[in-house]
C-alpha cells in the first residue's frame, strides 16, 4: 500500500473529509488535495504533520494491516475512537482514566 492509499483509509476510518485532516494536521487543504491530484507522494514533515493528526507514529503508519491487529477489538475501538479526539478531549480522557484508579 502506498501512502496516498494509507491516507485514504485512515480517512475513511475516521470518517474525516481532506479538509478535517488538513484543521488537525496544520497543512493546507490545498497541499494534501494537491498530493492527490498530481500523483505525488507527500513529504516527509507532511506525513509526519497527518501521523500527528491521526494519532499514529509513522511506524505505524506503515505497517500492513496496522499495529493494532493483536489488540481486543475492544481495545482496538479505544484507539480508533482516540485518534478522531481534539487535543482537550484527549486531556479530558486522560484526566478522567486517571481519576479512576
Amino acid at each position: 500500500m502506498d501512502a496516498k492509499e494509507r491516507i485514504s483509509q485512515l480517512l475513511r476510518e475516521r470518517g474525516w473529509s481532506i479538509y478535517e485532516l488538513a484543521k488537525r494536521s496544520g497543512l493546507s487543504s490545498t497541499t494534501i488535495a494537491n498530493m492527490y491530484k498530481r500523483n505525488t507522494q507527500p513529504t516527509i514533515p507532511s506525513l509526519e504533520a497527518m501521523c500527528r493528526a491521526f494519532g499514529i507514529t509513522m511506524s505505524q503508519f506503515f505497517l500492513e494491516g496496522g499495529e493494532t491487529d493483536a489488540l481486543p477489538e475492544e481495545q482496538q475501538e479505544l484507539l480508533r475512537r482516540w485518534a478522531t479526539l481534539s487535543t482537550e478531549q484527549k486531556e479530558l480522557v486522560l484526566a478522567l482514566m486517571r481519576n479512576m484508579r
